[in-house]
């Protein structure tokens, strides 16, 4: 079972039943012993009044007027059991004595001085004797309105998570293709109604953004693609020509870089509008660096050679990263590129596999602090500072991760 917000409720009520009872049988008890310590004390007084009377009429002290109370005028005649006590803690009032006694004491004139009256009141004792079936009875009603408070917790329980269950296993179980329709149908006018009811105008908006996000990611790819497309092809029948001028050639081989980076370009935002196809937990099958990094050379061929940097390209065959070939291509790629746009002429781009991760750095000025972040750029770039934040979020979709960092003059960034 998943959900125990009815156990918990039940739970609840009952632990907080169960604490007043418990609480309320102890007050119940307290006062049924203090009423009878009252009594008791109410007795000794009115006999201490009728013995100061006599004696201050007499100078003599009186029998006392009870066969339980009696007048002690030193340690001497007091009971055994209780000399002892009173010798230790001469203020003391009540007292437990052996074989069941019980006393209570009230000296007659200076407290913890003779003579005392001393009532044992073993015989007169009301709670002691019925304690056993007055504590049952406590726990028979303590108990029993435990169980009225399961019951009614119960009820309320089932009455309150009911629905809370089935719409939580209906969201739960949802997945883009299929979201839940009618959540509130059925739904009491209250809170999870009213819950149910957002749901359904939530998911409403989500359907109607979904089928937006699809069509737009359609339309774009055609209508992007396409005349990309065609750009290409038409500038590489140019460079084909043979009479083509050398200076034409070098705007068409600049041409032809622009139009690679956009048709990347391109591919990367539809990319990071599509949602990441990669399990948690599942990482994708390694894909060797070397014959990416070497397609994108070819392509860029006739760009590279009008590049005041070099490339120092430190990869093995077998180097590899585990991301998707889509994902990694478009990463090397836009990174390279950006690398080689803003390195400082006359040093080279460093490309080498590193503690399982690809290190790409070019000779540049110091990077703001926020490198990496939208519309962060450095002090030489002209774009919008999107290019790095581009890429990492593509990265980070497809569980990989990008760092940047500067150090000795050179610009370091990180794919791992």
């Amino acid at each position: 079972m998943r959900y125990r917000l009815h156990r918990r409720l039940m739970l609840a009520l009952a632990t907080f039943t169960l604490a007043v009872s418990a609480l309320f049988g102890l007050f119940a008890m307290a006062f049924v012993y203090t009423v009878e310590d009252r009594f008791f004390e109410r007795l000794l007084a009115n006999e201490a009044a009728r013995q100061q009377a006599h004696f201050a009429a007499h100078g003599r002290w009186a029998d006392t007027g009870s066969e339980f109370i009696t007048l002690h005028t030193g340690h001497a005649s007091l009971p055994a059991d209780l000399a002892p006590l009173l010798g230790r803690e001469p203020r003391r009032r009540e007292a437990a004595g052996a074989a069941g006694r019980h006393y209570h004491m009230l000296p007659l004139q200076q407290a913890g001085r003779p003579p005392w009256l001393v009532a044992e009141v073993s015989q007169q004792l009301i709670v002691r004797p019925m304690r056993q079936d007055l504590l049952q009875w406590l726990i028979g009603w303590g108990l029993a309105m435990v169980a009225l408070a399961l019951g009614l917790a119960w009820w309320l329980a089932r009455r309150i998570s009911a629905p809370l269950e089935q719409l939580a296993d209906r969201v739960t179980d949802a997945v883009p293709e299929h979201l839940p329709q009618r959540l509130a149908q059925g739904a009491r006018d209250d809170e999870v109604g009213a819950v149910a009811r957002g749901f359904d105008a939530l998911l409403d908006r989500v359907r109607a953004f979904i089928a937006r996000e699809q069509a737009f990611t359609r339309d774009v790819s055609h209508e992007l693609r396409t005349p990309l497309a065609v750009l290409r092809m038409a500038i590489e029948r140019l460079q084909a020509d043979p009479h083509v001028p050398p200076a034409a050639r070098q705007h068409l081989a600049t041409m032809q870089a622009a139009t690679l980076l956009m048709e990347q370009t391109v591919t990367t935002l539809l990319l990071l509008a599509r949602e990441g196809e990669a399990a948690p937990g599942q990482p994708a099958e390694p894909v060797a660096l070397l014959p990416l990094v070497e397609q994108w050379v070819v392509a860029h061929a006739q760009w590279l050679d009008h590049q005041p940097l070099t490339l120092d390209l430190q990869l093995q065959r077998g180097d590899a990263l585990a991301l998707p070939a889509p994902v990694l291509q478009l990463a090397i790629a836009s990174l390279l590129g950006n690398a080689f746009a803003h390195g400082e002429a006359g040093g080279h781009v460093s490309m080498r596999l590193e503690g399982g991760a690809l290190r790409i750095s070019n000779p540049s000025a110091q990077m703001p602090p926020q490198a990496g972040e939208a519309f962060v750029k450095g002090p030489v770039s002209e774009g919008f500072g999107l290019g790095l934040s581009i890429v990492r979020r593509l990265l980070e979709q497809h569980g990989g991760r990008l760092e940047i960092e500067h150090h000795d003059g050179r610009t370091c960034v990180t794919v791992g």
